[in-house]
């Protein structure tokens, strides 16, 4: 009995790790995936859940920088992260043949244009307020003559026409959002709050407000007519989050803010 349970034991443990293997692309898939022999991954910069560059050593880290690296290790093809200052500017190319993955968030009107996987991280919607600033909670945003400053075409200016009666937004890119901040030329600024977070650790004083108004939905994207090469993506999507390399990418590049998934 005892030498049933030990091959019984061993035999679930192999069915449990058969589970997260995924099998290598096909040529369709490839073709999809990789047409220029290489993986080009469409990132924005300044976003920890996409990708960040330190400013000493250069070194770049984020989500979906090591997530694009991950794929581009299991088809076998070289990784080229093709790096925008602004979100807004990767869905620009979406059409152009520029990139072959994109990891921002989704929202209805990008979907028309960028095919999604499943989701990987969902991130808080909030603002940050500088110090000394008189706003304390999400309802006092809502006021008449209150800039917003936002990550240029992110998916937060949508949400927030929807929700303030007399939104002024002011569009920036987020390596430029703290200087924003700084001068004076915006009351709050309003991004998923891995930003916020981040960015608040460059502003003494600065806070990220209590609450959240709505949330940021990660997954892979691929340009429409890139169809062949989605099972592959969503194939890998579910073993990256049963392996644990979303989690141990979100550490690293210091995620906060999260909604479990």
């Amino acid at each position: 009995m005892a030498l049933l349970r030990f091959f019984l034991a061993v035999f679930g443990f192999a069915v449990s790790l058969s589970v997260f293997a995924q099998s290598s692309p096909t040529q369709d898939e490839m073709q999809a995936l990789a047409p220029t022999g290489k993986l080009r991954a469409a990132l924005y910069l300044g976003g920890p859940a996409s990708v960040i560059k330190d400013p000493n050593s250069g070194e770049m880290r984020g989500v979906g920088y090591e997530l694009g690296r991950d794929i581009a290790r299991r088809i076998g093809v070289p990784y080229e992260p093709v790096i925008y200052q602004t979100p807004g500017l990767v869905v620009e190319d979406a059409a152009s043949g520029k990139w072959d993955i994109a990891f921002i968030a989704q929202n209805p009107d990008r979907e028309r244009i960028i095919n999604y996987t499943t989701a990987y991280l969902r991130v808080e919607h909030g603002y940050l307020a500088p110090s000394g600033s008189p706003i304390q909670t999400i309802p006092d945003v809502d006021r008449p003559g209150i800039r917003v400053g936002v990550p240029a075409g992110g998916t937060v200016i949508p949400v927030l026409k929807r929700m303030l009666k007399d939104p002024k937004i002011v569009e920036v890119a987020v390596p430029e959002a703290a200087e924003l901040i700084k001068s004076g030329k915006v009351e709050v600024f309003a991004a998923n709050k891995s930003i916020l977070f981040a960015l608040a650790d460059q502003l003494p004083g600065a806070r990220v407000l209590e609450g959240h108004y709505s949330v940021d939905t990660y997954a892979v994207g691929t340009p429409k007519g890139r169809e062949a090469g989605l099972v592959y993506l969503r194939q890998f999507i579910e073993s990256a989050k049963a392996e644990g390399l979303v989690r141990s990418a979100m550490q690293r590049a210091g995620v906060r803010g999260a909604v479990q998934e």
